[in-house]
């Protein structure tokens, strides 16, 4: 990343000091909020057999995703399949 100019330094001060973050109380505040937002897109660890681990991985290979895109897709026909 190139470094600022001396007029981009100046303008990004002035931004900061006339408009200063907030934080808020009860989770309101941008970190705060920044943190939930990641959370909500994180997901959990599950631990499986190496034949699972092997067969989720040869199949994300062969069809160019990721194993959480596979399961995924699992998921979702299962899902289908039960309604």
């Amino acid at each position: 990343m190139p470094d600022l100019t001396e007029e981009e330094y100046a303008a990004l001060d002035e931004k900061w000091t006339k408009n200063p973050p907030k934080p808020g109380p009860n989770g309101t505040g941008f970190f705060a909020q920044r943190k939930a937002a990641l959370a909500a897109q994180s997901a959990r660890s599950i631990t499986v057999d190496s034949f699972t681990a092997d067969y989720l991985f040869y199949k994300a290979i062969t069809a160019h995703k990721t194993p959480a895109d596979i399961i995924g897709e699992m998921v979702q026909k299962e899902i289908a399949a039960a309604l």
